[in-house]
């Protein structure tokens, strides 16, 4: 079945960085959306991040514009979010997710969670001093 799994989630100062990345089993991440989202208990989950991986059109909220970098590896089926210039507000659980696309729509945040097949468990992020 269809799987995704998150990583690279930690505890890191205001200023630090991480890397997640989500890996695909049983399904090839070429040619479709993959998103990266975050929540916190009590709150909407928002989108952060998402890229089509067949153009390679990359999508950002205004939240992590120039913060974050979303790419792909098809070779390991690996979608990754490179977070720097973390800041406390960024701490929540992150997750991806995929879906296929359909002509005449895009894979922008904007979009939200819209359609979004499969997701994985999430990994935690932390930034505290």
């Amino acid at each position: 079945q269809v799987q995704l799994a998150e990583s690279g989630g930690g505890s890191v100062q205001p200023g630090g960085s991480l890397r997640l990345s989500c890996v695909a089993s049983e399904y090839d991440i070429r040619a479709k959306c993959v998103g990266w989202f975050r929540q916190v208990p009590g709150k909407e989950r928002e989108a952060v991040a998402s890229i089509d991986t067949g153009g390679g059109v990359k999508y950002y909220d205004d939240s992590v514009k120039d913060r974050f970098t979303i790419s792909q590896d098809n070779a390991k089926n690996t979608v990754y979010l490179v977070m720097n210039s973390l800041k406390p507000q960024d701490t929540a659980m992150y997750y991806c997710a995929t879906r296929r696309r359909t002509w005449g729509t895009t894979c922008s945040v904007t979009g939200g969670s819209s359609g979004y097949e499969y997701w994985g468990q999430g990994t935690q992020v932390t930034v505290s001093s």
